[in-house]
């Protein structure tokens, strides 16, 4: 029998060409003079009103693709029998029509090559239904890949293509050239001693730190590649002067580009939020050796990464800059030449990434504070990002030394809807999986509201996998389940019946964990030294039924079997995330009745969600004896706290009860925008009810119930909402548009955008969404967040409809030439400075063409 791997090679040009071409439209007159890059999908015969081939003409082509692969083979030598030709035909054909869905564009086909377009086209056809065996399955991706190569050449032969590849050419020659003088101009005379070690420390950086540890995968897939793990995540920060369009609300930036526009950023974030991943992420771009990613800032510089928990011990001086990576243990310490990384700093050239401000001690932020303060002073010109959970520290506390703030904003249905179709992928989990969950967390306000970080977002995925679609409704029951899962059954779904070292039961695994979380929630500290865990452990072993064994035994066997401990260091302990020691750590508070301790600490953030979780714990009484002692101050902290764990509480006495909600009474309606985050975030959908209507209120009152409403986010929320959508205050009306992307974008779409009368900007991140504008007629003032095509915004945006555009850049290729398509355009901002042949290149009856220098100048007056 013939080799099927040589099929597709025997079939001749001259008889595929003329099928391949029949997948696609001729060049109209005219055509060579287009230069906009061109979707596979355009160019398709069988879609579209004008067709002139139509899917069923897709399947004789995929016929005639099989029959004379199977006669080149010659009689006798056919690997198929006719039943299987016929399914080859049918697979093919499928895959074949992809061309009419997916979103490549012809030149970064060609950049694909036949192979991986070939897997482009087959990826979103699974060959498993159609029962293809080995013969059938080597024959149709042979053909595929046979089609796919003259597919390309085809693309490389229309009239506009080489005039377009020319241009996409000479802009990756631009920026390459950009960058390498950026590089050149940061570069400083290096030794040759230094230069060796810089690139050691390259490859240490992208090694340590190119890797992320995802929540719920099983063992062989839990270290996910960093470079396809990383989520773009948004950072947010008050408007300042005219630095973007007016009315565009809170300035939104990428969170890898939050050192772009700032040399010092301190960043806040919730538990779990991604400051630890963003950490990751701008050290292995800064390390690496690739300089078309665009982000200029990065180029030549050198990171270090300075976890405050490593760095910062009980007793201990900070670091100088000489012993950072002995600091954090770095194995190639000891390679650094003598005064290389003052060398570095002096040079400017640094990326320093301190994370983890709220994982110290207070007693010692004040001298850590001093500690950044002498080094950006002595070293300046470098770049400097600081993170920390939200209320660690008040509010501009490093702004005397010159940072700016932002906070890292929460995830939105875009970005959850994104990492749950990762988190499957990775896992190898079946698509209709992913899908079942991205539909309970757009309908369960519940879900909703806890997948709102990576974190949460991951251990949803593993429990709903791993629980076969049945999920719990509460952080309790969730940190619960994944308990279960990690514990009980974690060497179980890894094949390890009979794992080495000491078994310990779960219960007791459970009591040792939450002892070493209370310690360390005692002593504010994030870890601890490994003779301390010992000591722990050791004290704890009389009371176990664990015969035989010694502390350090039960150790080893914390360490390598629970997947909640890691040693980050020789001889340091702590817990993989900061959320799972609060959880643990509030057990034992229950059980060992520290409730006034807890309560004692309601004023400091990093007890909040240890407080929470211990209302869910805690028994009736316990937990009423709790909330009257939150209230008893009269504090806002007190009574908001006290609220939100009325959400805990499985049972509260009406008298109780009563008291908190009138304690949240007194805060409603706030009275600014940190106020009413707050004041949402602790009464949830209880505070709706407590909210005015839009009758008989003044507009700023209006505004902050709006807004209050918006940060509850439930589907109760967007009822309530529904009475403002009329209000004559074009802050509400802001306010209302800028809420898009917090609810259902379609039913928000239906049910408020459609209905308000001043159409300020709206943020758009997807064709999906100017789709759904489309269906209302348009919208007037629209920002593009992100990479965009052209041909979409061209064909999607209602013309006659937009007159206010703001996008982060021009596009690549075609720069600010395209905005001719729209006439009734006034207004037009770029949140990049471009220069004057791309700024010549907007239509003259644009009356205003802004960017962050001209605007900047605008608002000085000069």
């Amino acid at each position: 029998m013939v080799d099927v791997t040589a099929l597709g090679a025997r079939v001749a040009s001259s008889a595929v060409a003329p099928l391949v071409r029949r997948l696609f439209v001729r060049d109209g007159p005219g055509a060579g003079l287009v230069d906009r890059p061109v979707r596979i999908s355009a160019l398709v015969s069988f879609r579209g009103e004008q067709r002139n081939v139509t899917p069923k003409d897709v399947d004789k082509i995929a016929s005639e693709l099989v029959r004379r692969a199977l006669t080149s083979a010659g009689p006798g030598e056919e690997p198929v029998d006719a039943a299987e030709a016929a399914v080859v035909k049918d697979a093919l054909a499928r895959t074949l029509a992809r061309l009419g869905e997916i979103t490549v564009e012809d030149y970064e086909a060609v950049g694909l090559g036949p192979e991986r377009f070939a897997r482009e086209l087959g990826a979103g056809v699974p060959l498993a239904p159609y029962g293809l065996g080995e013969g059938g399955t080597l024959l149709y991706e042979r053909l595929l890949h046979t089609a796919s190569l003259h597919i390309l050449n085809f693309l490389t032969q229309r009239s506009t293509y080489v005039a377009r590849q020319l241009t996409v050419q000479t802009q990756q020659l631009s920026r390459l050239v950009q960058a390498v003088d950026v590089l050149l101009e940061r570069l400083p005379s290096q030794s040759a001693e230094d230069a060796g070690f810089e690139e050691r420390y390259a490859d240490h950086v992208a090694a340590r730190y190119g890797t992320l540890t995802i929540y719920g995968l099983d063992a062989g897939t839990r270290e996910w590649p960093l470079d396809t793990a990383y989520l773009s995540l948004e950072a947010t920060r008050p408007q300042h002067g005219r630095q973007r369009p007016a009315g565009a609300g809170q300035l939104r930036v990428s969170a890898e580009q939050v050192l772009a526009g700032h040399d010092q950023v301190f960043l806040r974030g919730v538990a779990g939020s991604g400051k630890t991943t963003l950490v990751q992420w701008l050290a292995v771009t800064a390390a690496g050796r690739v300089y078309d990613h665009g982000l200029t800032h990065l180029i030549g510089r050198v990171p270090f990464v300075l976890p405050m928990r490593r760095i910062v011990r009980p007793g201990a001086e900070l670091p100088l800059p000489g012993d950072f990576l002995r600091a954090v243990g770095a194995p190639v310490a000891g390679e650094q030449p003598p005064g290389w990384t003052e060398r570095v700093l002096r040079a400017r050239r640094g990326v320093l990434l301190i994370d983890g401000i709220d994982e110290i001690a207070d007693d010692r932020r004040s001298a850590v504070r001093r500690w950044l303060r002498e080094l950006v002073r002595t070293f300046p010109g470098n770049l400097w990002l600081v993170t920390s959970r939200p209320s660690a520290v008040p509010r501009d506390w490093l702004a005397a030394e010159g940072f700016h703030e932002l906070d890292l904003a929460p995830m939105g249905r875009t970005e959850v809807d994104t990492f749950i179709r990762r988190w499957h992928r990775a896992a190898g989990a079946e698509e209709a999986v992913g899908e079942a969950l991205r539909r309970s967390v757009r309908t369960t306000s519940e879900l909703n509201r806890l997948a709102t970080n990576p974190l949460m977002c991951g251990m949803l995925c593993a429990l709903h996998r791993d629980r076969r679609g049945f999920l719990p409704q509460d952080r309790r029951s969730l940190y619960e389940a994944a308990l279960t899962m990690l514990l009980e059954r974690r060497d179980r779904e890894r094949e390890l019946h009979a794992p080495a070292g000491t078994a310990l039961p779960y219960a007791t695994q459970v009591q040792l964990l939450q002892k070493l979380a209370w310690w360390l929630i005692r002593n504010g500290r994030a870890e601890m030294d490994r003779s301390e865990a010992l000591q722990i452990v050791g004290r704890a072993l009389p009371a176990l039924n664990l015969a035989g064994v010694d502390d350090e035994e039960v150790y080893a066997a914390l360490l390598l079997r629970s997947g909640l401990l890691r040693e980050p260091a020789e001889g340091r302990v702590d817990f993989l995330h900061r959320t799972f020691q609060d959880y643990l750590g509030s057990r034992l508070a229950v059980q060992e009745m520290d409730f006034d301790l807890l309560v004692d600490h309601a004023d400091r953030d990093e007890w909040e969600d240890v407080i929470l979780l211990a209302l869910a714990h805690a028994r009736p009484k316990e937990a009423e004896h709790m909330l009257r002692r939150l209230t008893e101050p009269g504090t806002p902290r007190g009574s908001l706290l006290a609220a939100a764990g009325l959400r805990y509480a499985a049972e509260v006495e009406p008298g109780v009860r009563e008291r908190v909600e009138e304690g949240l009474a007194a805060h409603v309606p706030p009275a600014d925008l940190a106020a009413a985050r707050e004041v949402a975030r602790a009464g949830g959908d209880l505070v709706l009810g407590m909210l005015p209507g839009p009758a008989g209120i003044d507009e700023r009152t209006a505004y902050m119930t709006v807004q209050t409403a918006i940060e509850v986010g439930s589907e109760a929320a967007l009822h309530f909402l529904r009475r403002f959508r009329d209000h004559p205050s074009e802050d509400v009306q802001r306010a209302l548009a800028a809420a898009w992307d917090r609810f259902d974008r379609a039913r928000y779409a239906r049910e408020i955008l459609a209905h308000l009368s001043y159409q300020s900007y709206l943020m758009v991140t997807t064709p999906e969404d100017l789709r759904m504008l489309g269906a209302l007629g348009g919208w007037q003032r629209l920002m593009i967040h992100g990479s965009y095509r052209v041909e979409d915004l061209t064909a999607l945006i209602v013309p006659d409809r937009l007159t206010h555009l703001a996008l982060d850049a021009p596009h690549p290729v075609e720069g600010l030439s395209w905005l001719s398509a729209f006439p009734r355009l006034s207004s037009v901002y770029v949140g990049t400075d471009v220069d004057g042949s791309v700024a010549g290149q907007v239509p003259a009856w644009v009356a205003e063409f802004e960017t962050p220098s001209s605007a900047e100048r605008s608002h000085l007056g000069e």
